[in-house]
C-alpha cells in the first residue's frame, strides 16, 4: 500500500484522479456536484467569499468548500512553487542566476507572449462580442504545469538530456511570472493595499525575532544555543503563525489569498545553495525551508486532489470559444513563442544553448510546456465569474493534456535522442 501511495504522490496523479472524478460527476449529476462544490462550511465567517452589504444588511463572508481549497489550502501549493523560485534566484548555483539562465528566461518570455498573442488575436478574429467575453482570460494559456511537464519531458528526452534542465528553468521562471500576474491582474475584490502592511509586518517580524536576532546573539558561540533552541523547540511554528497572519493580510488586501504565504518563504532559514527542482540531493538537506517543503509534499498532493475535484467538474456541453482559445494559446502559441525567443537568444544574441541541445528541441520543449493544467485551471477560476465562459476556459485547460501526446510525436519527428542518467 505504501508503494502505491508513494507512486501516486511522486507522480502528482492525485490531481488527475480528482479531475477525472469531477468530470464524470459533473456530467452524470451536475446539481449534486454543484452543491458539493459550494457546500457551506461556515456562514458569517471571518474568512471566505465576501458578500457586499445590501438592503440594510451588513457585508459578511461565507466559508465554502471551494473557498477553503482554492483560496486557503492552495496557498501551500504556491508556497512550494515560490520556494523553488526564491532558491533559483538568490542561492549559490541557483538555476536562474547568471548567464546560464539567459536563454531559458528569454524563451519563457516567448512562452508567454506567444500564447497571449494567439489567444487575443484569435478572439479578435472571432468578433468584438467574443473578444469582450473572453479577453480577461488572456493569462490562462501562459501557464506551465511543472510536475506534469517534467514527467513528459523525461519520457520524451530521457532523464539525462540537457533539455530537461532547460525545461525546468523555463517552468520555474514561468511560475514566477504567473505569481506576479495573479497578484497584479486578478485581485479578488476592491484593493485595500494597506492590509499588505500586515503581511509585511509578519514577514519582517518572524525573520528578525526567529532568524536574524538568534544568529546575532550566537556570534562567537560555537554551540549556537539560541538558534538551536528555536530550531529544536519552536521548529516551524513561528513561520506557520506568521504565514496565517500574512495570508489574512492578503485576503483583506484584495490580492488573491492563495499567494498569501509568499512573503514568509524568504524569511525561513534555507540552505546556502540550490540543487534544483526534483533533485534527489534536496531530500538530504536539513535546513528549515527544505524540511517544511518535504513535510508539505504529501498534504499538498491531497490538496491538489481536492483542487481537481472542485475545479475540473465541467459539463462537456460547456465547450465553447474560450475552450479553443485557451487550447490554441497553449498548443500553438507556446511552441512558436518558445522557439522564436529561444532562437533569438541562442543565435541572434549569441547566448547559446546547453551542450547537447539543438534549436529544434525548443519546439518539443514548447509542446511539453503547453501542458497548462493546474495553474491554467486556477487562473481560469479567478479570471472569469462562475458561468459558461469560465467552464469553457476550464475545459481548454483540461484539454491541454493532449499536449503530452503532441510532444511525444514531435520528439519522434525531430528524432530526439533520449539520454538516460
Amino acid at each position: 500500500m505504501y508503494r502505491v501511495t508513494r507512486f501516486l504522490v511522486d507522480n502528482s496523479l492525485l490531481l488527475i484522479i480528482g479531475a477525472v472524478t469531477a468530470l464524470i460527476w459533473a456530467n452524470t449529476s451536475f446539481d449534486s456536484y454543484h452543491h458539493f462544490v459550494e457546500f457551506k462550511i461556515w456562514d458569517h465567517a471571518p474568512i471566505g467569499h465576501l458578500h457586499a452589504a445590501h438592503d440594510g444588511h451588513e457585508a459578511y463572508r461565507t466559508l465554502t468548500l471551494h473557498y477553503l481549497v482554492n483560496d486557503l489550502l492552495m496557498a501551500l501549493f504556491f508556497a512550494i512553487a515560490g520556494k523553488e523560485v526564491w532558491e533559483a534566484i538568490v542561492l549559490k548555483d541557483g538555476s536562474l542566476r547568471g548567464k546560464k539562465a539567459a536563454t531559458p528566461l528569454l524563451a519563457t518570455v516567448g512562452g508567454m507572449v506567444g500564447p497571449i498573442s494567439v489567444y487575443l488575436g484569435l478572439a479578435l478574429v472571432m468578433g468584438t462580442d467574443v473578444y469582450k467575453d473572453v479577453a480577461n482570460g488572456w493569462a490562462i494559456p501562459t501557464a506551465t504545469d511543472i510536475a506534469f511537464s517534467y514527467l513528459v519531458g523525461r519520457i520524451v528526452f530521457g532523464a539525462g538530456h540537457p533539455a530537461i534542465r532547460f525545461l525546468l528553468l523555463l517552468a520555474i521562471a514561468d511560475d514566477a511570472a504567473g505569481l506576479i500576474i495573479l497578484a497584479v491582474a486578478y485581485p479578488t475584490s476592491e484593493l485595500a493595499p494597506e492590509w499588505l502592511l500586515v503581511s509585511l509586518a509578519a514577514a519582517v517580524g518572524v525573520y528578525f525575532f526567529f532568524n536574524e536576532l538568534p544568529r546575532r546573539m550566537d556570534r562567537g558561540k560555537q554551540d549556537r544555543p539560541n538558534s538551536t533552541f528555536i530550531r529544536q523547540k519552536l521548529a516551524f511554528w513561528p513561520y506557520a503563525i506568521a504565514g496565517c497572519i500574512s495570508w489574512y493580510g492578503f485576503m483583506r488586501s484584495g490580492l488573491h489569498p492563495a499567494l498569501g504565504l509568499l512573503p514568509i518563504v524568504p524569511t525561513i532559514p534555507h540552505a546556502d545553495r540550490a540543487f534544483g527542482l526534483f533533485a534527489s540531493a534536496e531530500e538530504h538537506l536539513t535546513d528549515m525551508l527544505n524540511k517544511i517543503e518535504h513535510a508539505l509534499k504529501a498534504p499538498v498532493e491531497v490538496v491538489l486532489l481536492f483542487f481537481g475535484l472542485l475545479n475540473a467538474g465541467v459539463a462537456f456541453s460547456a465547450i465553447g470559444e474560450a475552450t479553443w482559445l485557451v487550447l490554441a494559446g497553449l498548443i500553438i502559441g507556446k511552441p512558436i513563442g518558445i522557439l522564436l525567443f529561444g532562437w533569438l537568444a541562442a543565435r541572434v544574441f549569441k547566448l547559446g544553448l546547453p551542450e547537447g541541445m539543438r534549436i529544434i528541441d525548443l519546439v518539443v520543449i514548447g509542446c511539453i510546456a503547453a501542458i497548462g493544467f493546474t495553474v491554467s485551471l486556477f487562473v481560469a477560476s479567478v479570471a472569469f465569474d462562475a458561468g459558461p465562459v469560465q467552464d469553457a476556459a476550464k475545459m481548454g485547460a483540461l484539454f491541454s493534456f493532449f499536449a503530452a501526446g503532441i510532444a511525444i510525436i514531435a520528439g519522434k519527428i525531430t528524432r530526439v535522442q533520449k539520454v538516460s542518467l
